[in-house]
């Protein structure tokens, strides 16, 4: 019987092929033989009075009648496009079987029915809705662990190839409302997790961008459930990385076409050769069209929160200031990371977040790293100043001084800097200059923590340091008002970043070629008229003045004006003589206002030039160029590397990925690696060596795992000596004459390019 079965279904299949990509048109399907017919009914028939005796004794059913049943589901699985007037309660009899007996079903079984509605989704007899309906009640509540393995890669693989040629969004905003009431619907309920599991994969795929899912991971980290909370955290932490190595995975695996194209020349011609050849044009051919499609905007799940200040709030208040939560203590970390990024990356105020750290800040709390980097973390501009007080100075007594361990105070050291870079109101001048003391230590990793706090505030806060710690640099700008220290709350005025680098690049190539021309540069020729000018205006002020020809007293505000030389020398008066001190101070407060006004015309400049110049793509393109300069020089420390106002960027560092207790301690685990793991760090991102070889054989060595062939001299060389042994033979029989001919010969084919003349 079971023989005549898989004989129909044998038949059946070659006239109406299984696969929806082969399958006729349902117009052609329904219209089937009806020589077929026949035989159909008399299997269904079968199938029915099978199914009636199977559902009346589901757990005493023999092996036999079990595997006939299997047998039976599967043809009907296959044949149910061909003839749906009569199967057109197949799906419904598969979906009643699977969701009331999924437990008690033998395994077999159970998987080829859960198998036998997505082929059914496949020949679309039925649609994902109704299979997704099905299955996902049986992976919420069946006992068994490989069902829901099962069913779960089943879900995914059906709402994957749903979204394969298009988005479906009817399909996709279903599945994410599903989820979304499995995860409110009862918070203690640890069911949640696979709804955090779906849609973690299908935001890793870029199938799922938008904010419904992003809806669904916010519920899940206000859930009661701790695995469901970190499932959620997770996300929100880690979820755009996974996505960006996936597609990082995805774009290296390219395929090398002229490796294959040259495989198939060189080898024996076959059938799957060429069918490899085939497929990697093919494959070549898409990764063409994907890199000239245009760039999806992914945003990050941090941005697209809805309400980010609300949701910061109740997570903090439910997880962590809440005393009944029965977290540990590495979730407790995972959720304070959260918490923070959204802090720090949104600008957001929770005020008693600051207070809450207090009691975390002591050298002997475990991982006391991870609550020293998201402190800094959920620090930003708009933090009070009064609120991080407390906790630095917490900080510099608890972990710096002299009886503390060196990497103690590297920690709390680096700490306090990545906190006053972001906010540098919140250091005191006392605290900051015994702080800066320890940059004499001993100990390299202290030192270096001291001369990084040193350095930082030499940009945002030198006025706070004393006179011989400002550095050559901080006090010409503060002498001259450059550079000064913003009041809490003060924003810098927007603009086009590094538009100054365009300008100054734009200059330079002007002067450049006005100098290869012989003409003088617009630098000097501006210097002319400016010097013309003034030299008028002082000569028409002496004409002014009064007959006897003595020196005339000029105040700095008029000197400033007519913009006079500063180099010129005035006779003192008794009185002038007499206030030496004042003039002197007179003449610096006179430099001090014109590099000011310079600087802010400089910012005038900047501006116009920005609100009327349009910028051409190429300028887009050298802008972009010229900004990336910029940022490497900042990282290497080179020249031009300071920021000339503000805090230099340093409020936004770490804002995209986040900062890590790695990067708190980092001196200290520098100190503690062995000899083998400096050497490791020090050949990372350099090629594997295992031996030493020279460049030739390293180049053999490239060239063979590329596939590439040797040559003949060197094939002769790997010959097998048995085989050469005849040939060497011959060449000792040979006489001189015809050893003259053989050298010729090879002569004459090397000057022509080979025996094909490929020279030629």
């Amino acid at each position: 019987m079971v023989k005549r079965k898989v004989a129909a279904l044998e038949k059946i299949d070659a006239d109406f092929p299984a696969s929806a990509s082969e399958a006729t048109p349902k117009a052609n399907r329904a219209n089937a033989p009806r020589s077929y017919k026949d035989e159909f009914l008399k299997q269904w028939e079968q199938y029915e009075s099978q199914r009636e005796i199977f559902l009346t004794s589901p757990t005493t059913a023999s092996a036999d009648s079990i595997e006939s049943f299997h047998n039976m589901v599967d043809l009907m699985a296959h044949i149910a496009d061909c003839y749906p007037d009569v199967m057109g309660r197949f799906p419904g009899d598969l979906e009643a079987i699977l969701s009331q007996h999924h437990t008690i079903l033998h395994p077999e079984l159970r998987e080829k029915i859960v198998g036998s509605m997505l082929l059914l989704r496949r020949k679309d007899v039925v649609d994902s809705a109704t299979v997704l309906q099905a299955l996902f009640p049986i992976l919420v509540s069946s006992p068994s662990k490989s069902l829901r393995a099962l069913v779960f890669s089943k879900i995914l693989s059906d709402l994957r190839n749903s979204n394969t040629k298009s988005i479906n969004h009817p399909l996709n905003r279903t599945i994410q409302t599903v989820l979304y009431n499995l995860v409110t619907a009862d918070r203690a309920s640890p069911r949640a997790i696979w709804a955090i599991k779906i849609t973690r994969e299908m935001w890793k795929r870029q199938l799922w961008t938008d904010a419904k899912p992003v809806d669904v991971m916010k519920e899940a980290c206000l859930s009661d459930n701790e695995k469901v909370v970190i499932g959620g955290v997770r996300f929100f932490l880690g979820g755009d990385k996974e996505r960006e190595e996936l597609e990082d995975e995805s774009s290296d695996d390219e395929v090398d076409l002229a490796k294959v194209k040259h495989q198939v020349t060189i080898n024996k011609k076959t059938r799957k050769h060429k069918k490899n050849y085939s497929k990697a044009l093919e494959k070549v051919k898409r990764q063409d069209r994907k890199k000239q499609a245009p760039h999806p905007l992914n945003f990050s799940a941090l941005h697209l929160l809805h309400d980010a200040q609300g949701f910061a709030e109740q997570v903090f208040s439910k997880h962590l200031q809440n005393t009944k939560a029965k977290l540990s203590l590495d979730s407790k970390l995972l959720v304070l990371q959260l918490v923070t990024r959204l802090v720090g990356l949104h600008k957001l105020t929770i005020v008693p977040l600051y207070s809450w750290f207090i009691k975390y800040l002591t050298p002997r709390q475990q991982s006391v790293t991870s609550f020293l980097a998201s402190l800094a973390q959920g620090t930003h501009n708009l933090v009070p100043p009064d609120a991080l007080e407390p906790l630095i100075q917490k900080i510099a007594n608890e972990f710096i001084s002299e009886a503390s361990a060196a990497e103690v105070a590297a920690a709390g050291l680096n700490a306090i800097r990545e906190v006053c870079a972001r906010q540098p109101l919140a250091m005191t001048d006392t605290l900051l200059q015994d702080l800066v003391q320890y940059k004499k230590s001993k100990d390299k990793g202290v030192m270096m923590a001291a001369k990084g706090l040193l350095s930082l505030y030499r940009e945002v806060g030198a006025e706070l340091l004393r006179k011989r710690d400002r550095g050559k640099d901080a006090s010409m700008g503060l002498r001259s008002g450059i550079q000064k220290q913003h009041m809490f709350g003060e924003e810098a005025p927007g603009g086009i970043e590094g538009l100054e680098l365009l300008a100054n690049f734009k200059h330079e190539q002007r002067r450049r070629r006005l100098a290869e021309k012989g003409l003088a540069s617009d630098a000097e020729s501006d210097e002319e008229d400016k010097q013309e000018a003034n030299d008028d205006e002082w000569e028409v002020a002496s004409d002014d003045s009064s007959e006897s020809g003595d020196w005339i007293a000029v105040s700095s505000d008029d000197e400033a004006e007519i913009g006079a030389p500063k180099q010129t020398k005035r006779p003192r008066t008794s009185k002038s003589a007499e206030n030496g001190d004042e003039a002197d101070a007179e003449e610096a407060a006179a430099a001090t206002a014109a590099a000011a006004a310079e600087h802010e015309d400089e910012i005038a400049r900047m501006m116009k030039l920005a609100t009327t110049t349009v910028l051409t793509p190429a300028d887009l393109t050298k802008l972009a160029e010229l900004r990336t300069s910029a940022a490497v020089q900042r990282v290497l420390g080179g020249r031009g590397s300071k920021h000339p106002t503000g805090n230099g960027g340093h409020e936004d560092r770490h804002r995209d990925e986040g900062l890590t207790a790695e990067q708190i301690e980092a001196p200290a685990r520098l100190r503690k690696l062995t000899k083998e793991e400096r050497v490791a760090l020090a050949r990372e991102g350099k090629p594997d060596r295992e031996e030493h070889k020279s460049t030739q054989a390293m180049r053999k060595a490239k060239l063979q795992a590329a596939g590439k062939s040797t040559s003949n001299r060197e094939k002769e060389r790997k010959k097998n000596f048995l085989m050469t042994i005849g040939k060497a033979r011959s060449k000792h029989k040979r006489s001189l004459v015809e050893t003259k001919k053989v050298l010729q010969g090879h002569v004459h084919r090397s000057t022509r390019g080979g025996r094909r003349a490929n020279g030629t």
